[in-house]
This record gives C-alpha cells, structure tokens and sequence, in this order.
C-alpha cells in the first residue's frame, strides 16, 4: 500500500443554531471550504480524483448526496465524483478512512475528505420525524431498549463514577483552551472566514459580514457552571456547559500520494499512518474510543506517552473523562486547543474538522505523533493516527 499525505487541511469557524451561519445552506457552506482548500494548495479542481464527504442528517437541504452538491454549487470540475457517507458523528473522520485508502491503493492520487453540518437549518435528528423508527422489534428483542446519546452520557457517568464536579472542571477547560487559543493565533492557519452575506445573498445594507470565529465561545468559571440545570434528569451531570454545543460548521482535507507530490510541487503537513473504526456496546454507545485509541495503538507498537496530541471528541464531558480513566493519559495533551463543548460539534463536520486542529497544532507545536477519535450514535467510534511531515 502507498503512504497517504496530508497537504492541508481547512475549516470554517463553528456557528451557533441560529447564529452568524445559520443563512448560509449546508451546500454553500462546504462548497466554501473546497474553493479556499484548492486555493491555498494550488491543486486544480480537475486533478482531484475523488470527494467522499460527511454528513448525519441526510435530508431536506442535506438529502441527494450533499458533498456533490457542494463541489457543483462551488463552481468546480463536474466530471469529478463525490459521494456522502453516515457513520454518526464520526462520519467525516471514517469519509477520510475511505478516501485515504482511494490514495493508498492506487485508485487516487488526490482525494478530499470533508463533512458538513447546518444544525440551524437541519435540526438534530429530524431525520426521525420520518415515517417509522430506525430501531425494528428485532432490535428491541436483543438489546430490551433504544438509547439516545443524553441518556449514554449520563450511563457513562454512572458507570466510570464521574462526578458533576468532575464533568465542570472539564467543561471550562474547554473554554479557558479555545479562549486561548483563539487570542494566540493558533486558528489562524487552518480557519477560513466565511463570507455569509455573498453565500447567503443576504446583504441589505451594502456591508459584507464575514463569518470569522467560533461562536460558541463564552466566558464562564466552576461557580457559574455550577449553577446551570442539568439537561437530562435532575440527577443528571451534565448542563448545558458540559455537552457540546449544537453548531453548523464545514470542514475539508486534501489527501495526496507521493506522485501527485511531486508532480505538483506540493508540501506535506502529515503522513496518515493508520486509520480505524470499531464498534461498541450500542446502549452504552459513546464509549468506542476507548478500544479505538487502544486498538490504533497496539497495531502500531505505540504507547499513550508516544502521542503528543489526542484529539478525543467531547460530545459529553463524560465520554472524555471515561476515555482518560481507561487510558490515563496526560491531560495536557488532550484536546489542547479546546473542544466541542466550547466550540461546537456540527455533526458531519466534526471528524475532519478535529484532524485538522491535530495536523496544524503539530506543525505549531512542533510535535510528531497526534490521534484523533470521535464517538458515534449505534455504538461506534472512529479514530486516525498521524505523523508529522517536514515539508
């Protein structure tokens, strides 16, 4: 199998539902990150051998294969395909699994993976206000019970003995690093600001607005997050400060082999040196990183100390603190820049959007090795390993 780089990876600043992105379609907005993708490479559309996009909730503005539409909607090549996969919240991470090993066979020699996630213009599962459930009897005779994600986080919690306190001291971790890390310039090489009112032709007043950073940000401190109401049961642990937040956001990575290297003058950022999806108990459901990062690390004669960035999704502060217990992890490493609870988790965007904080902070940092992993509805995770390249 050939090695797969990575030449540069992009994406937008997170909005909130019903915020700064939330005129822009699904379409536009990632059809966005493949213009500014292509020009910050120089890699001409034409030469890109295939799109294999992310996306969960796959209907109305996001239905008929969205990432098609995007790369169509963005003035690009027509005779180059696309095509939109669902894995949950990892879907954009396992579209990179997919096009990577496009690149690593020998079917591509340039391929993007990508995702996106209108959740102001697509809610949170409206996908099952359709006709049915996704669960048949079958599955109720196996498993006794379908579980949403609120209702994982709060087992989770239960069963690693993660505390409300525990979950707060996370959550404005993730704030005071995103906070941080927006004043430091850290966002700065891999963000690209969107022009909201040319995407949404929304403009009245002849001012452009320019879409340029998360939303989600906000100040807060263990006293005020001590106060909020927690959103599943009143015994619940989790608030509103220590879930992610609902966001709509793109996100896109161009992957290369060593030849269309070479024949287009391109640099690397990172080589991806392995790639993975697991499944897991579906009612506990969002544990899957833990046998993700394990597995990813056993398969390459690796330890915990060996990464130098972890990139663990934090849909719920509890999916996190469970992945620390089981692996023990320096938490300095972890999530450095922030997370989904203070910057958002647009779905379909997530997966690509987190290795694109990893592929930057390691060339920032100056680090070798970082992993990345995302929990799933259905008991699933998915998870990449990168290295660093010096181009």
């Amino acid at each position: 199998m050939r090695p797969v780089f990575i030449v540069d990876a992009v994406r937008t600043p997170f909005g909130r539902r019903s915020g700064a992105l939330s005129s822009v379609h699904p379409a536009d907005l990632l059809g966005h990150t493949f213009r500014q993708l292509l020009r910050r490479t120089g890699v001409p559309a034409s030469e890109v051998s295939q799109v294999v996009g992310g996306c969960i909730d796959q209907v109305g503005e996001q239905t008929a294969n969205i990432t098609r539409t995007a790369w169509l909607v963005a003035g690009l090549t027509d005779s180059v395909p696309a095509t939109t996969i669902d894995s949950q919240c990892g879907s954009s991470q396992q579209a990179l699994t997919m096009a990577a090993a496009l690149v690593a066979s020998g079917a591509a020699d340039i391929a993007i993976a990508c995702g996106v996630e209108s959740m102001s213009r697509v809610p949170l599962q409206c996908t099952m206000d359709g006709p049915g459930h996704p669960a048949p009897l079958s599955y109720y005779d196996r498993y006794g019970e379908f579980v949403l994600q609120f209702e994982a986080g709060e087992r989770i919690a239960n069963q690693w003995g993660i505390t409300r306190v525990d979950a707060d001291a996370l959550g404005l971790s993730s704030q005071v690093r995103a906070a941080n890390a927006w004043q430091a310039g850290r966002f700065d090489s891999q963000v690209v600001p969107v022009p909201v009112s040319e995407l949404s032709r929304s403009a009245t007043d002849g001012a452009a607005q320019v879409h340029s950073r998360d939303e989600g940000l906000r100040s807060t401190s263990l006293e005020k997050l001590a106060a909020l109401v927690p959103v599943h049961s009143e015994q619940g642990i989790h608030t509103a400060g220590t879930a992610s937040q609902i966001a709509d956001g793109a996100s896109a990575v161009l992957l290369v082999s060593e030849r269309a290297m070479s024949e287009h003058g391109l640099r690397p950022l990172a080589r991806i040196m392995d790639t993975i999806l697991v499944g897991s108990d579906p009612i506990l459901m969002l544990t899957g990183p833990i046998p993700a990062t394990r597995k990813l690390l056993d398969r390459n004669s690796l330890t915990v100390d060996d990464i130098d960035i972890f990139e663990i999704n934090e849909a719920f502060a509890s999916v996190v603190l469970a992945w620390q217990r089981e692996l023990k992890p320096d938490m300095e490493r972890v999530n450095p820049n922030g997370g989904a609870i203070a910057m958002g988790h647009p779905l379909g965007a997530t997966g690509t959007a987190l290795i694109t904080k990893a592929v930057h902070e390691l060339a920032r940092a100056d680090k070798e090795l970082a992993l990345i992993s995302v929990c799933c509805g259905g008991g699933l995770a998915t998870g990449t390993l990168l290295a660093r390249v010096d181009g």
